[in-house]
């Protein structure tokens, strides 16, 4: 065993881990077979002394890089807040660009000269904004699937499609079904398993 409990292949996966943060390529890059390579990177960020090995290299890069979240909230906040103002001035129908000293370049992602003059761009506002909020926790991609009723049997979502189906149908009695049109009907065969 090497230092804080993790074999050489852990010490390896954990460094290779570090590169991408994808745990199957680094169990592979570690020197684990293909084949198994997602199963064991997965029980590998499960173990908690990984864990902390992984958590401590990335806060020894974090440190010699100096790059925080904090700062990139920063760079971030700065990028989503930027005024175009701060970086021109209107006179009339005259543009003009102030002078280089005075502006935080950081937030521009392109001054280039053009036909018609300088074109000043900042950087995509709207995605700084959006990873802003994703941080704070504003936006849900996540789809949360809550059964309510915690004494619900597998087959009740089906039998109350079943239900809302044949209501459908008994409201409908008097109008034909579209020629050509599929049938999508729940019948008995489509919802039970097979006993193959």
């Amino acid at each position: 065993m090497a230092e804080r409990g993790l074999t050489v292949k852990q010490q390896m996966f954990v460094k290779e881990y570090l590169v991408d943060l994808n745990a199957t390529q680094a169990a592979i890059r570690a020197g684990y077979s293909e084949k198994t390579a997602a199963e064991i990177g997965c029980e590998y960020l499960r173990k908690p002394k990984i864990q902390e090995a992984v958590q401590a290299a990335m806060g020894k890069r974090s440190k010699k890089t100096e790059i925080t979240a904090e700062k990139v909230l920063e760079q971030l906040a700065r990028i989503a807040f930027a005024d175009i103002g701060e970086f021109v001035e209107i006179n009339g129908n005259t543009v003009i660009i102030k002078p280089f000293e005075q502006v935080d370049g950081t937030v521009l992602s392109e001054v280039a000269e053009t036909q018609n003059g300088l074109k000043v761009k900042l950087n995509d506002k709207m995605k700084a904004l959006e990873l802003i909020g994703r941080h704070l926790g504003m936006f849900n991609d996540k789809l949360n699937v809550n059964m309510n009723n915690a004494n619900q049997k597998p087959g009740d979502t089906v039998n109350s499609l079943r239900e809302l189906k044949q209501s459908g149908r008994e409201q409908g009695k008097d109008q034909p079904d579209e020629p050509g049109a599929k049938n999508n009907s729940l019948d008995q065969a489509d919802t039970e398993p097979s006993s193959q």
